[in-house]
């Protein structure tokens, strides 16, 4: 059974992963981790600008 997460969930789980990422040591871009999470979390395309956004204002 398929589980449904509300709005805003899987982008927090997609910026999680690329935290977690990133702390593991994973030297990819920023940009290639960002892609790869959008795959990964199936992020429409204004989820994959809000990830952007936080890691720009966060400088990453």
């Amino acid at each position: 059974m398929t589980t449904i997460m509300p709005q805003g969930e899987l982008t927090r789980k997609a910026v999680a992963w690329i935290c977690e990422m990133r702390d593991n040591g994973d030297e990819r871009p920023l940009s290639a981790l960002i892609e790869e999470a959008g795959g990964r979390f199936n992020l429409s395309p204004k989820d994959m600008a809000l990830v952007i956004r936080f890691f720009k204002e966060n400088k990453g």
